[in-house]
């Protein structure tokens, strides 16, 4: 508990000094039609000079040479049901940290539903392999440490591009860290975890695939990621309220998941 409330209180003071405005801007933000080539999130990003020559190492080097190439690779040699069996498996360690988060954010219905998604799971799927919640009814809604940081009030904090892992910001950095404290993975062996973490990054690679023909066709393709990202942050504490056209939508999931994930 020491290390979370360590890691707890030092992202909240580098925080809270960028909290007050971001979420006046956010509200603002919030309610009006967004588009991918906006450069309404330039605020959130002091470190651009900083940021975009990271962005040009992930995706013009990093990922054609290494990333995409290995997600390629294992969507050929590994079969489809195999597949889903380690993706449900991988997912469903992540349920406890949901049941958490969605409890501190006050849904205790959502909370409840996560736990029985993993105690169900667990069990009757098979280590989590099979989905059997929710064939159930019980429906995955994941929610972490960073948005529940927000529900309570702190602001992004700077965005952050960062080298191997992609689009990221103070708030997400420090709610990944608490979220990967919980059980069962704080208990698992690194080995484990790391398998775990590469099966969810080349999965959300995967899916991003459909989207690489609008990212690299994109005037500024740092900018509409930066955009997009924020707009999925901005989604995501609002439970999806943000309007955002389907093709931005599609992206955001592609992207989120992908960069989140590595």
């Amino acid at each position: 508990m020491s290390r979370i409330y360590f890691i707890v209180v030092i992202s909240l003071l580098l925080l809270g000094g960028c909290s007050s405005s971001q979420q006046a801007e956010q509200r603002a933000e919030a309610n009006q039609p967004s588009m991918a080539g906006s450069d309404k999130y330039e605020q959130r990003d002091p470190l651009e000079p900083v940021n975009r020559p990271f962005w040009t190492l992930n995706w013009d080097y990093l990922d054609p040479y290494l990333i995409r190439p290995l997600a390629v690779g294992y969507k050929t040699v590994m079969p489809d049901f195999a597949r889903t069996g380690l993706l449900n498996a991988a997912n469903n360690l992540s349920e406890p940290a949901s049941a958490l988060n969605n409890l501190l954010q006050g849904d205790m219905e959502e909370s409840l539903i996560s736990v029985g998604r993993f105690v169900v799971n667990s069990t009757f799927g098979l280590f989590g392999t099979l989905d059997v919640a929710t064939d159930m009814g019980l429906n995955l809604k994941e929610e972490e440490f960073g948005q529940t940081l927000g529900v309570w009030g702190v602001g992004n904090g700077a965005y952050l591009m960062v080298p191997a892992m992609g689009p990221n910001d103070l708030r997400a950095a420090a709610g990944s860290a608490v979220d990967n404290a919980y059980f069962p993975i704080d208990n698992l062996a690194w080995q484990v975890n790391l398998f775990r973490v590469a099966v969810q990054a080349l999965e959300a690679r995967i899916d991003l695939m459909a989207q690489e023909q609008m990212i690299n066709g994109a005037v500024d393709p740092y900018a509409m990621v930066r955009n997009v990202y924020f707009q999925k942050q901005d989604a995501d504490l609002k439970d999806g309220k943000v309007e955002i056209s389907r093709e931005e939508e599609e992206l955001n999931d592609d992207i989120d998941a992908y960069l989140r994930d590595l």
